[in-house]
């Protein structure tokens, strides 16, 4: 791929931004991206309440897509998430209910207007659900007509189920069958739509290339397999993660500022690369971002941050964000729009453990490990470091309009309310 030199807009951009891992063919994807021809999908499970960061790379290579004159599908997994992926899994997932899978797919659904424009012309993005065929299947033809075109001793050296069975942990049968339902949804939205590419994370390249391989033994035209490194931060951890879970993409269980701080807190190594990824920034801003040095990254910081949320959240929300931030950590004060945590008055007037209450603001996991920022010093109330693990905190201490100012270092902050 390094020498490949893209003639298409698409790929040249994906390339020079860096989201390339692997792709099937790159000059005949290059030649259809040319011409404006390219129809992409990328399958989004419904697990949850909100898709996270992860996810939010392949919505930014189907914003690329469309903005480059192809058009991008989002498929929802109404129909694979009853089955579950056990790609990069050790333990069956949790099997969950067609009520909670509908509620996820409603939740999820209006993300993606954040990033892409629907609507009926040609170019438009489309949302189409893998339900809508995958439940109507009959076992008997399924087994003839598709599963006949799977090798068993293939689908066994994929590392979704080697790793699995080297490891010695349980794959349930319904897992097996994961990928012969990812495959049928490229050929049935080759035949639908006239989809010719699926994208996705490096770990669903082999579910990817079985779908192209499908395709040809079922009689659709060329299909491409394009995918995107997984995430990691230059430290080598795995991004996303947080001291309160995952970063979600919507703002309800993620809100806008914590999205804006979570970029704020980016490594420096890592920001360059995170400005290509995550935002839309010309490429010569960009450079000249990544150039500053010591101090001065500071501001490239920022502007990965007010991009990224501005994409995401609106521009109202990224410039609220980062106001709040500056009045918390320039001029020291406590802005009202910092993120916040509930608690009964009641609790906090019986006296309240100063580390259970960094545990409930979502600060640290753990008691212990807010016991190891005690003694590091890295805890303060009311921007007092706490001394002493054994402090108690009273409604005296809520002085910030009925609450209480909680910082983990110098840029997370929570407020805990009493109500």
């Amino acid at each position: 791929m390094t020498d490949f030199q893209p003639k298409s807009d698409f790929l040249r951009i994906l390339k020079e931004r860096g989201f390339i891992h692997q792709c099937s063919d790159f000059e005949g994807l290059d030649a259809l991206a040319a011409k404006g021809k390219v129809v992409a999908y990328v399958g989004y499970d419904c697990t949850a309440q909100s898709l996270h960061i992860g996810n939010y790379l392949t919505m930014m290579m189907l914003y690329w897509l469309q903005q480059s004159g192809n058009k991008p599908i989002t498929l929802m997994g109404g129909g694979t998430t009853r089955i579950g992926d056990p790609s990069g899994k050790d333990e069956t997932r949790a099997m969950r209910t067609i009520e909670e899978i509908d509620s996820n797919k409603a939740a999820i659904k209006g993300v993606f207007s954040k990033v892409l424009t629907f609507g009926e012309g040609p170019k438009n993005a489309q949302m189409v659900d893998n339900a809508d065929w995958l439940t109507k299947l009959e076992w008997i033809e399924m087994l003839r007509d598709v599963g006949r075109h799977f090798s068993v001793n293939r689908m066994l050296a994929m590392d979704s189920v080697r790793l699995r069975l080297e490891r010695e942990h349980e794959m349930s049968f319904i897992e097996f069958n994961y990928m012969i339902a990812q495959s049928y949804d490229y050929v049935e939205l080759a035949r639908r739509l006239g989809c010719n590419l699926q994208m996705g994370g490096s770990d669903q390249w082999g579910n990817i290339i079985m779908g192209v391989d499908l395709g040809r033994r079922m009689g659709t035209h060329q299909l491409y397999a394009l995918t995107t490194p997984l995430l990691t931060t230059a430290s080598g951890a795995k991004m996303g993660k947080t001291a309160q879970g995952a970063v979600w993409l919507n703002a309800e269980q993620f809100s806008p500022y914590d999205f804006w701080q979570y970029w704020r807190n980016t490594e420096d190594a890592d920001v360059g690369r995170f400005l290509k990824l995550f935002t839309i920034l010309p490429m010569d801003e960009i450079a000249r971002l990544e150039a500053l040095q010591g101090s001065e990254i500071n501001e490239a910081k920022k502007a990965l941050a007010s991009a990224a949320t501005e994409l995401l959240h609106g521009k109202a929300a990224a410039e609220a964000a980062a106001e709040t931030a500056r009045k918390t950590f320039e001029e020291g004060g406590t802005a009202a729009s910092l993120p916040s945590v509930e608690i009964a008055g009641s609790e906090v007037e019986a006296g309240f453990g100063v580390l259970a209450a960094f545990v409930k603001a979502g600060l640290v996991p753990s008691n212990g490990e807010a016991r190891r920022q005690v003694q590091a010093g890295g805890l303060r109330v009311n921007d007092v470091v706490v001394a002493d693990p054994a402090q108690v905190l009273s409604p005296a201490d809520a002085v910030h309009g009925g609450a209480i100012k909680l910082s983990f270092g110098k840029k997370k902050h929570v407020l805990l309310k009493l109500v």
